[in-house]
């Protein structure tokens, strides 16, 4: 019975997202990234990936594995009739589109449980689920992290 007691309490914390900001997702004390050199430019598809210093990749390993609650914009990937399952959470909207992506350390690879409507991919979101450190790389960027959500709101300002 006694056991029973301390389990309720860690599963009720565990149902209970961290929130938590674009900044938290560089380790701590590692500087935001910067390019050093042009890479890859894409005329064609309007896409550049340039080449980042070495803080570009470094993540934040306190946040592998953690439920977290976090905000950003769909770039999406795969589109279907009942919407969005998978996208990039970029920090602000139109990230990797018509300019250079943000480093990987600040693209999240997302994994939507339920579609996110394709008619409303412009307004911000948050998203809630597992948290992985996880490279990844795609057309329009490297990404740091994944995300299988759980659950999708509409941010409200």
């Amino acid at each position: 019975m006694f056991s029973g007691a301390l389990a309720t309490p860690k599963t009720a914390l565990a149902a209970t997202p961290k929130e938590i900001t674009w900044d938290d997702l560089l380790p701590v004390g590692v500087p935001y990234s910067e390019i050093i050199g042009e890479g890859e430019l894409d005329e064609v598809n309007d896409t550049w990936n340039p080449i980042y210093d070495e803080n570009a990749t470094k993540l934040n390993e306190s946040l592998d594995g953690s439920y977290i609650k976090m905000p950003g914009f769909i770039i999406p990937f795969d589109i279907g009739v009942k919407g969005v399952t998978e996208f990039m959470l970029v920090p602000y909207t139109g990230a990797c589109i018509h300019m250079p992506p943000p480093p990987a350390n600040q693209l999240v690879m997302v994994n939507a449980k339920t579609p996110w409507p394709s008619d409303d991919l412009w307004n911000p979101v948050w998203v809630i689920g597992m948290m992985r450190m996880q490279l990844q790389t795609t057309d329009l960027g490297q990404t740091g992290y994944a995300i299988v959500a759980d659950q999708m709101e509409v941010y409200e300002w």
